[in-house]
């Protein structure tokens, strides 16, 4: 056990590590920030639409807009605009690097634009044939005219995705981390102030509104870095060509990514009233801890792991990996038993009556099935930010591509809908998930895409583990055993509570209780599980107390 442990001491106990830990916090605090705004108008869509139509519409209407951006202006433009971009500052050359800036943000608003155009012209009949064919006409009719207002904020977020970029690049994370908020915000404004007036089109105009906002937010930063943007677009400048190239492959495994729940979400449409938004809930909650867990730490460890692949420095890129890797786990294990657990008392605090009991038992049934993908979500995080350290995108793209195909064909089997008409196919899923048809239906595209991303996830840290030859493994499965007794104890004791809290009438849907509930199991749970990793002696843990002792200490 000492001769694994000893590699990856440094890493824990440097100062680097704890700057690391402490960006983390940052982005986690922005983070959290944003999804407590997010809750907060999802409560109030929740009794205002419940998971009925125009809910369904709405989520409907956001999955090509979300396409396009993904594909063009998302994080495989980043990971492909920031290498070469701090490059050029890196030797000195602001003038070179802002020129290349401001080609590649006049390129890609102008692909955005097209194909922004295109889907708006379309916009009636990919929703009929392509996002939603099982919605009835006038439900079409609304998810179109939805449809066509998001694509604004697409355009805004297809130059503000790149201005996070800039400023990561400048190590400056709080603004980037802190737009997310501007953009719950402003969807916070459309709920607050226009859907009285306008229904669910005033979601959607504060959505254009909070893409402003999430802009707005960065100018700020941009100014202290003295951005400078020049107009115009040469097609043949090498850098711009070079983004390209590196940004392709990310283009094909995030596009895939969002075909996925295109599809998802069109198999959805034909389960039923409610089963698109559902979907839409259980994977809104699911990446509240994936986000504050997964995308903190792949945010903060990419310039880490890169500078250790431009070093050279297999041994320091094994140890960042397992050290990262190693906290995912024991934060995300726990995570996905709790929200599994505490599920149905969580989304009764946040619909606050608005489902009746089968709405609150159909997002259930995908909520359960997504808390699995927490942890394989959050290990995808880190371990392509490897593999895009190393230079590597096609490894990840191919991996995607077979993710993407056990993802579509899972979802139509654990579904029960065929391709061709549903109605010829009885519920597959319904009778093995142990739910009834309509919810197991709909649960059951939930747990295919947790399958697919943990096929994608154990794929790539083996051919990562044979590159570096070896990534600390043991040392990963001790804190994997421990991590899942830590997690069994703690379920262990929820499920008392839970069954003690029933047994005396305290979960009949009132709100103050039902408040009091996930307190008391969330607090409950936390407080057994630090224990018990403590009881086991794991290291991790014991490091991170450490560390929020010294600074909770009192300066001189």
């Amino acid at each position: 056990m000492a001769v694994e442990a000893a590699p990856t001491a440094p890493f824990l106990n440097t100062g680097k590590t704890r700057q690391l830990i402490r960006s983390t916090l940052v982005v986690m605090a922005a983070f959290a920030l944003a999804r407590v705004i997010s809750l907060g108008q999802t409560v109030i869509i929740a009794g205002r639409f419940g998971v009925g139509p125009e809910a369904d519409a709405y989520a409907a209407a956001n999955r090509l807009p979300e396409l396009i951006f993904n594909v063009f202006a998302g994080g495989a433009l980043g990971n492909a605009f920031i290498p070469i971009f701090a490059g050029f500052l890196a030797r000195g050359d602001r003038e070179g690097a802002w020129r290349v800036a401001s080609r590649v943000v006049n390129a890609v608003f102008v692909v955005t634009l097209i194909a922004s155009a295109i889907a708006a012209v379309f916009a009636p009949w990919l929703v009929a044939e392509v996002v939603a064919p099982g919605f009835d006409a006038a439900n079409q009719a609304q998810t179109a005219d939805l449809m066509r207002i998001l694509l604004v904020g697409t355009l805004i977020f297809s130059v503000s995705g790149l201005m996070m970029g800039i400023l990561q690049s400048h190590d400056r994370f709080l603004l980037p981390a802190l737009a997310p908020s501007m953009y719950d915000i402003g969807i916070l404004i459309g709920i607050v102030f226009l859907l009285p007036s306008l229904g669910v089109r005033g979601v959607a105009i504060g959505a254009v509104l909070g893409a402003a906002l999430h802009l707005g937010i960065q100018v700020p930063g941009l100014i202290r870095v003295r951005a400078q943007w020049w107009p115009g677009l040469n097609w043949r400048d090498p850098s711009l060509r070079h983004v390209v190239r590196l940004m392709l492959p990310n283009v094909v495994a995030i596009g895939l990514f969002s075909i996925n729940f295109v599809v998802m979400g069109s198999i959805a449409s034909r389960l039923g009233t409610g089963s698109v938004a559902a979907l839409d809930w259980g994977w809104r909650l699911m990446q509240i801890p994936q986000t504050l867990i997964g995308t903190a730490m792949a945010i903060v460890i990419f310039p880490t792991l890169s500078a250790l692949s431009e070093l050279g420095d297999t041994e320091g890129k094994r140890a960042a990996f397992s050290g990262s890797a190693r906290y995912i786990l024991i934060a995300t294990i726990p995570a996905a038993a709790g929200l599994a657990l505490i599920g149905p008392a969580l989304i009764s605090l946040l619909e606050r009556g608005a489902f009746d009991a089968s709405a609150s038992t159909l997002v259930y049934s995908t909520l359960r099935f997504f808390a699995l993908g927490i942890i394989f979500h959050s290990l995808l995080e880190i371990t392509a930010s490897s593999f895009y350290a190393d230079k590597d995108t096609l490894t990840p793209m191919a991996v995607r591509v077979l993710g993407a195909a056990i993802n579509i064909s899972l979802a139509f089997v654990l579904s029960g809908v065929a391709a061709v008409d549903a109605r010829y196919f009885g519920n597959l899923a319904a009778p093995y998930l142990g739910l009834p048809r309509h919810v197991g239906a709909v649960g059951g595209l939930a747990l295919a895409n947790s399958i697919a991303i943990g096929v994608e996830v154990l794929i790539l840290i083996v051919i990562l583990r044979r590159r570096w030859h070896g990534i600390h493994e043991n040392v990963l499965r001790t804190t994997l055993v421990k991590t899942l007794a830590a997690t069994a104890a703690m379920a262990a004791v929820i499920t008392l509570i839970n069954a003690g809290w029933s047994a005396v009438g305290l979960d009949h849907g009132r709100f103050l209780f039902t408040m009091l509930q996930v307190a008391v199991l969330t607090i409950s749970g936390i407080i057994v599980f630090v224990g018990m990793t403590l009881i086991l002696r794991m290291e991790e843990v014991r490091t991170m107390l450490a560390l929020i002792r010294r600074r909770r200490q009192p300066a001189g």
